[in-house]
C-alpha cells in the first residue's frame, strides 16, 4: 500500500480533492519521470479519494492506494494492448496463405485490428475499474484538522 500525505480543498459526495506533492516514495519509483498522476518534478496535483472519514477543506490527511489494484491497472492499460497486437500479428502472418495476402501485410493488417479492438476493451474496462472504490485512492486518517477561524482569532 502506498501512502501520500495533502491537505483536502474541496469535497464531494462521498469525495475530497486532495492537494498533494511528489514524495521520497515517488522518487524510488521506476516510473517517476512518465507518471502522469503526479506530474512532474516538485508539482502540486490535486486527486480525487474516497472520503469515508469525513475530512473537511483545510484537514491534512494521509492517502493510500493498493499497489496491486495499481499494478493490474498497469498491465490492462499499457501490456494487455501491446500482446493483443502481437497475437494479432502473429495470427495475421499465419493466415496469410489463406487470405492470399503477404506475410508482412497479413500481420500489420490483422495486429493493428486486434490493437484498436483491445484498445476499445481497455477504455470500457478502465470505466468500469475507475468507478470500483478499490481502484482509487481513500483517505485513511485525518493528520490535522482544520482550525475553526474563531478559535484564531479569540486564542491572540
Amino acid at each position: 500500500m502506498a501512502t501520500e500525505q495533502g491537505v483536502v480543498t474541496k469535497i464531494g459526495i462521498g469525495t475530497a480533492w486532495i492537494k498533494t506533492t511528489k514524495s521520497d516514495a515517488c522518487k524510488g519509483c521506476s516510473a517517476r519521470n512518465s507518471c502522469h498522476a503526479m506530474g512532474g518534478e516538485d508539482v502540486e496535483v490535486e486527486v480525487e479519494v474516497v472520503n469515508a472519514v469525513n475530512a473537511q477543506p483545510g484537514d491534512r490527511v494521509v492517502i493510500s492506494f493498493e499497489t496491486s489494484s495499481m499494478l493490474k491497472a498497469t498491465f490492462l492499460i499499457y501490456t494487455f494492448p501491446i500482446l493483443c497486437l502481437l497475437a494479432g500479428a502473429l495470427i495475421g502472418r499465419e493466415l496469410a496463405p489463406l487470405l492470399d495476402w503477404g506475410e508482412s501485410t497479413a500481420a500489420a493488417i490483422v495486429g493493428f485490428s486486434v490493437f484498436f479492438v483491445s484498445m476499445l476493451f481497455v477504455h470500457y474496462k478502465a470505466n468500469r475499474m475507475g468507478k470500483k472504490d478499490q481502484y482509487r485512492p481513500h483517505i485513511l486518517r485525518i493528520i490535522r484538522p482544520q482550525v475553526p477561524e474563531s478559535e484564531c482569532t479569540s486564542a491572540g
